[in-house]
């Protein structure tokens, strides 16, 4: 028998995302500048277009100063996150 994860909690990375940046007051153009990353992108993944590809996230957990493993927390929001140790 096959056990699947359960599914990540897209919504919640992305407002956790809009959430970051507006904690320090910064505008799309501001966390692009800081990120290097295009200000449509940014855009379109607060708004749930895209979901961005795993080199975008570490950029932007750098240009927030925040954690990579504490930034994708957010996609096990509504479940437990998987435990150290494995079985």
């Amino acid at each position: 028998m096959t056990i699947f994860p359960p599914d990540p909690d897209f919504e919640a990375l992305r407002l956790e995302l809009a959430r970051l940046r507006a904690a320090r007051g910064w505008s799309y153009d501001e966390l692009a500048a800081r990120s290097g990353l295009a200000r449509r992108t940014l855009i379109e993944i607060e708004q749930g277009r895209t979901i961005g590809t795993l080199k975008t996230w570490h950029a932007l957990a750098h240009a927030l100063s925040t954690p990579l493993d504490e930034l994708f927390g957010a996609l096990c929001h509504g479940h437990e996150p998987p435990t150290s140790g494995g079985g």
